[in-house]
């Protein structure tokens, strides 16, 4: 949702994670307080851009200028591929049916005004109807449920499990579903507009005045200036609804998300909650007792209809569901929602954007949430490395805040908010994302995620309208270069793509592969960067290292983030290391899992270990232990 012009201001202190280097006592190591065989992958493909093999790419384009891809474009092979890649779920963003500057009144959808319409193919956190999907993505639009239900089929086919956004904050201003099923309604469609709050009421309203469209600010205008019959600074709304970002104004800003409307979740403008609240101790509880709990409890009209929403899609096929903004929604409602979920799915994958840290435990165990976002602390600590102004120093203190709940923080480094690695705003280059996605994928049990064409180094460079360059735009028709090349006229073979690409997607392959096949990378954590950094004169803040095991599978990690220098020392394994791994006063072979051709070993003299490490510009080891 916030792709422009919307910043959320988080302040990390790192110090308060600080590394002070003080002393040389060993860290403790944990393990995960979750039970699971292997890590999981998550793949996020943005649906309408992934099949398009259109390269005009004209700013503003429209759908038949720049092409637009569809369901049926994820072929068996084209997923099977995906799933090679060391994938165990696919998040198609975009799914919902959204508002879009395409004319389909023909098949009774009725037309989005641009007025209040980010970009010409919409924002995919403005649903217009949560029972249906976009008709830009159909080949036959009348069919375009049933097309998405068979690439449901198609993908669990392949071992896919399939997510897809629900976004609880807001919806579009202008929410119309065709498709409700019987017993539901439109949000909205019983509210008592006369009344600025009440409970049962979808939406806030301010009585007696009418929405009125932002004023346009450093030349934009709606679809850039052209001329359409629906543009003409006007959106009929009366009463005004407050916007979806919490702007109350009947006519908010620009940069408000002004074409959503914010949903209510029977919380008063004064902060009031009109619902029960958990009791003490339910942080402990299991998402049964949570779901006990709701079923003699009277809820707000919302929170039921985003209940039969999930549900609804839940029996469709839907494995897991991506929130987006979570956090500006009351946790009491997400105990409530995703304890139904799991009650018909307890597999259910329930991941999460919230970006307060000091909210990530209720989340996850008041609002029974899966998995949230890691993006103010590992994500962001992890990107000042890559541009050569942070320390790894900064990262393991994270882990160790982190310990109770790391299984839960999902880690990556691009999603459709983010900019491109590649991109000169971010890295410039990349292979400046090698050393950090071993370490985002290796350091922790819990789940990684990568953006669809951040294995070939996609730069997001196109400027194609209302998003920005250095992301691949979200609001626009248009194409992704490194995509089309992979996609080599829907063979999805890479037989286009360069020999730099080709080898950028083998090593995301090798990597992805081997974390979730991996028992180490399921179990137990240690830091010994910090160790190192303390004893060892040869290593330095642009390496980081730690140590995975499990009962069967012993790993050393050990990523170099300098872009230039050849890092050479050797690496301290502590003692209590040597002893948990019950290793006796001898040399032990290790091998690189990631390419299989390095091989050095590990001394254990008087109990502590030594291993001899020689690491390029940029090169990871992920070390195995030969018993």
């Amino acid at each position: 949702m916030k792709q422009l012009k919307f910043i959320i201001i988080t302040i990390i202190l790192v110090s308060a994670f600080g590394c002070k280097n003080e002393t040389k006592k060993e860290t403790e190591p944990f393990k995960s307080n979750v039970t699971l065989k292997h890590k999981q992958v998550v793949y996020q493909v943005f649906t309408r851009l992934f099949g398009n093999t259109n390269t005009t790419n004209k700013p503003w384009g429209t759908i038949d200028e720049n092409g637009v891809g569809k369901f049926n474009d994820f072929t068996e092979k084209a997923l099977k591929e995906i799933k090679d890649l060391g994938v165990t779920h696919i998040w198609y963003t975009g799914v919902p049916h959204h508002d879009v500057i395409t004319d389909y009144v023909q098949y009774g959808i009725s037309n989005d005004d641009p007025d209040v319409v980010k970009g010409r193919a919409g924002s995919p956190y403005a649903v217009k109807d949560y029972y249906n999907v976009n008709p830009d993505l159909a080949e036959n639009v009348e069919n375009r449920l049933q097309e998405f239900e068979a690439l449901i089929e198609r993908s669990h086919n392949v071992g896919l499990k399939v997510i897809i956004d629900i976004v609880p904050n807001h919806v579009a201003r202008n929410y119309e579903s065709l498709t409700n099923p019987e017993g539901t309604s439109d949000f909205g469609a019983e509210d008592d507009k006369t009344l600025t709050y009440h409970k049962n009421n979808n939406f806030y309203y301010n009585p007696g005045e009418p929405f009125k469209v932002p004023d346009w600010k450093n030349g934009y205008l709606p679809l850039n200036g052209e001329k359409h019959p629906m543009v003409d600074g006007k959106f009929n709304e009366n009463p005004a609804k407050w916007t979806g970002n919490g702007s109350r104004a009947s006519q908010p800003d620009m940069y408000d998300w002004y074409e959503t409307v914010k949903v209510n979740y029977g919380v008063s403008p004064d902060g009031q909650k009109d619902f029960d609240e958990l009791p003490d101790g339910f942080d402990s509880k299991d998402y049964k007792a949570h779901f006990e709990f709701w079923k003699d409890k009277t809820v707000p009209s919302s929170w039921m209809k985003f209940k039969d929403i999930a549900l609804y899609w839940t029996e469709k096929g839907v494995d897991g569901f991506r929130y987006d903004m979570a956090e500006m929604v009351p946790v009491e409602f997400w105990s409530y929602m995703n304890s139904h979920i799991k009650m018909k799915n307890p597999q259910a994958f329930l991941l999460a954007e919230v970006y307060n840290p000091s909210l990530y435990r209720d989340y996850i165990k008041k609002g029974k949430m899966d998995y949230l976002y890691d993006k103010v602390q590992l994500y962001d600590t992890i990107k000042h490395v890559m541009q050569g102004h942070g320390k790894t120093d900064n990262i393991p203190p994270i882990q160790n805040d982190l310990k109770d709940i790391e299984h839960h923080m999902l880690h990556f480094l691009e999603n459709h908010d983010e900019q491109r690695i590649a991109s000169p705003d971010f890295a410039g280059n990349a292979e400046k994302g090698k050393p950090a996605m071993v370490v985002s994928a290796t350091i922790s049990t819990s789940p990684t995620m990568v953006y669809f064409g951040q294995e070939f180094g996609e730069p997001g460079a196109e400027d194609l309208g209302f998003g920005d360059p250095t992301r691949t735009s979200i609001f626009d028709y248009g194409s992704v270069p490194s995509i089309v090349r992979w996609n080599n006229n829907k063979q999805f073979d890479g037989g286009q793509s360069t020999s730099e690409e080709t080898l950028l997607r083998d090593f995301y392959k090798r990597l992805l592969n081997f974390t979730i096949t991996s028992e180490a990378l399921a179990g137990n954590y240690q830091d010994i960067h910090l160790y190192n950094r303390e004893n060892n004169q040869n290593y330095n803040d642009k390496v980081l290292s730690f140590v995975r095991w499990s009962d069967n599978e012993q790993l050393a990690v050990i990523s170099n983030f300098d872009a230039e220098n050849t890092q050479n020392f050797d690496l301290k394994l502590p003692a209590n290391i040597i002893e948990t791994w019950k290793l006796d006063n001898a040399s032990y072979e290790l091998l690189d899992e990631l390419y299989k051709s390095y091989k050095t070993q590990l001394t254990v003299i008087n109990g502590e270990g030594s291993i001899k490490i020689t690491l390029k510009p940029l090169q990871s080891l992920i070390l195995k232990l030969k018993k």
